[in-house]
């Protein structure tokens, strides 16, 4: 006698990936499945461990479609027992919404029952999304949901939200992924004596596997688990093999140092009792017969095989499959001294005029400007403000003996300046706004003004004062370029706060900062030249600085995760090999450009695809060694003469450029 097995399949999203996940993640994703098994008149799913109520009675309501998955001639009381064995291994603290969640245990069961498994669209989902951008830099947040947590960590709703905002929308994602993960973790049912359900204890969502480890019990789940991983390394155990509890703490450990937690490059590891499941059929399927063994995988295929309790040959074996993986940057073996001694630190301007002349000036610009009927702010308010609220902040800030602790602007100090900014812009020609540039240059060396103007207030300074730059080259004057030098030294202050570097790099902003540091980079008057690498180093410095870091912690440089994109880097890269060819006064033009192009080249992620043959076409080799003998209209006899800015000219003409 037969039995008909049916797939419920849920939507963890209700909707909102089909309707939202385009424009999060660049792909069409129609739902987050949750799936279960419905066999002998029971429901059967995973969640705080294996759950049975009566179909259609779980928490989640009636499914959204129902999968027919064919007849089992398996009976109940094998099932049953099945189901037993299966509890031992699907418990609630193991439960991982990527890697080890309820279609991992529907996949387990419709294999014992029928020999078939889930459909495709429902076990890939996990590695199409991690296969976006979005997907990717929210991997790390979707492990440490399901970790123990450590001292200091977020809460998960904390790092959901700080996850989100890798998204263009991070208010919807952030509402979206609070809706799944609430879901996911969402207690199961039990049947009580009667048959209704009951709810069950709250999962225990951050008590998980203690190492990001996969456990397999079916050869779907691991064929979906090299799908995942470009570097992957199966363990093949058994509960009755000494020698497998012996190695596997160290497995553990090196899952835990070599895993891909932390957005870092590293390997899948894979778990697979011959004892559980169908596990044999998992280790046949690769000629494993004894216990332990373990297998790396390359793209899906076996790479190398070590058998027994062998902890230096498994380390090896994982060093050079995640070596084949994911090749270090070709630049990462040169020996670059020079370049490594250029600090990452921003380059600022800190220069403290006399705020009383710079306020009175302004005023004068305030009392000879036609004011518009349709401001909403009178010159007197906004000449008030100004003496009454950011004067008195700025003298104390910057005060000549300044006060120990250093006062901080207030965000209802920044607010009424903001305020003010925008009624000063619309009123003020470009050439009157030069010392309200000024101030909020000073300004944005203090932390607080950084990480307030990161957050992208209503009438944010740099909003207001970056797109008048872009019309002071458009019609240049002395008032103009005395504009354009303060917005560049102020954008060079920005670089002082991390929070607001990141957002001059990205979206819009960093289009418009763009706009003004191109040209500006190619300025007749020196100063502006000056201001323009300075900012063109601060912004190539956030580049490198991280890229340095993904190295170290091995996390490998990876474009997508990058502030920066190709085509902006072609275009800066391409402006300051141009500017370096141009400048014949200034050494110290020529040092900071260097440098910034240094940063820009060396382990960027885009260095074979385009910025070699870039550089080619550009004869930067050729450009920066003239800079380094006398030549046409250079002042210098012998052409740079400061020695250290000669070795680092050198030293990137040698090793960077092809």
């Amino acid at each position: 006698m037969t039995s008909q097995v049916k797939l419920y399949v849920y939507d963890l999203s209700n909707g909102m990936a089909r309707q939202m996940s385009r424009q999060l993640t660049g792909r069409q994703i129609d739902g987050i499945w949750h799936t279960s098994v419905v066999v002998y008149g029971k429901e059967i799913f995973y969640g705080q461990g294996i759950n049975i109520t009566l179909p259609g009675r779980s928490h989640h309501g009636s499914p959204l479609q129902v999968e027919d998955m064919g007849e089992t001639s398996i009976d109940e009381e094998t099932f049953n027992e099945y189901l037993s064995e299966m509890r031992e291994h699907y418990t609630a603290d193991k439960y991982h919404l990527l890697e080890f969640n309820c279609n991992s245990f529907t996949n387990d069961c419709i294999g014992f029952l029928t020999g078939g498994s889930i459909p495709s669209y429902i076990k890939d989902l996990p590695t199409d999304f991690l296969s976006t951008p979005f997907g990717a830099a929210l991997r790390p947040t979707i492990d440490a949901m399901y970790r123990r947590p450590s001292p200091g960590a977020a809460p998960i709703p904390a790092a959901t939200a700080a996850a989100a905002n890798v998204s263009p929308n991070p208010q919807l994602a952030s509402s979206i992924l609070q809706s799944i993960a609430t879901q996911a973790q969402a207690g199961g049912f039990h049947p009580s004596p009667n048959g209704n359900a009951q709810s069950p204890p709250p999962l225990q969502a951050t008590q998980t596997l203690t190492a990001p480890i996969n456990i397999i019990t079916n050869p779907a789940s691991f064929r979906s688990f090299l799908g995942g991983h470009r570097a992957a390394v199966a363990f093949f155990t058994s509960a009755t093999c000494p020698p497998c509890r012996m190695i596997e703490p160290i497995f553990e450990r090196l899952a835990e140092e070599k895993g891909v937690q932390g957005g870092r490059n590293g390997a899948g590891f894979a778990k697979i009792d011959l004892g559980v499941g169908m596990g044999r059929n998992v280790a046949a399927e690769y000629g494993v017969r004894a216990t332990p063994t373990f297998i790396s995988f390359l793209d899906g295929k076996k790479v190398e095989e070590v058998k027994g309790a062998d902890a230096a040959g498994l380390k090896s074996m994982i060093d050079l499959v995640i070596f084949q993986a994911f090749p270090p940057h070709p630049h990462t073996a040169l020996s670059v001294p020079a370049i490594q001694a250029v600090s990452f630190n921003p380059i600022l301007f800190s220069q403290v005029p006399p705020i009383d002349s710079v306020l009175g000036k302004l005023s004068a610009f305030i009392d000879a400007a036609p004011w518009p009927s349709t401001q909403t702010q009178s010159q007197v308010q906004v000449k008030t403000a100004l003496t009454s609220t950011v004067a008195p902040y700025l003298k104390a800030r910057f005060a000549t003996t300044p006060p120990t602790p250093l006062p901080s602007a207030t965000p209802a100090i920044l607010s009424t300046w903001a305020q003010a900014t925008a009624a000063l812009t619309l009123a003020l020609p470009i050439e009157s706004l030069f010392p309200l540039a000024d101030m909020w240059r000073l300004a944005l060396l203090d932390p607080a003004v950084g990480t307030w103007s990161a957050a992208s207030p209503p009438s944010d300074p740099i909003a207001l004062l970056l797109p008048k730059a872009v019309t002071a080259l458009q019609n240049p004057s002395k008032g103009s370029r005395n504009y354009l030098l303060t917005v560049l030294r102020m954008l060079s202050n920005a670089f002082s706060s991390t929070a607001l570097a990141r957002r001059l790099l990205i979206g819009n902003v960093r289009g418009d900062m763009t706009s003004v540091l191109v040209p500006s980079l190619l300025h007749e008057d020196a100063s502006v030249r000056t201001a323009a690498a300075s900012l063109a180093f601060n912004a190539a410095a956030v580049l490198q600085k991280a890229r340095v870091d993904a190295v170290r912690t091995g996390r490998g440089i990876q474009a997508e995760n990058e502030v920066a994109d190709e085509d902006w880097e072609v275009e800066v890269i391409s402006a300051i090999m141009e500017a370096i060819d141009r400048e014949k006064e200034s050494e110290e033009v020529v040092h900071r450009l260097t440098a910034s192009f240094a940063f820009l080249v060396r382990l960027s992620p885009f260095y074979d695809t385009q910025i070699q043959s870039l550089l080619d076409v550009l004869q930067s080799k050729k450009v920066l060694k003239s800079k380094l003998v006398k030549g046409d209209g250079w002042n210098a006899d012998n052409g740079i003469a400061k020695k250290d800015i000669r070795r680092l000219v050198d030293e990137v003409a040698a090793k960077l450029c092809p």
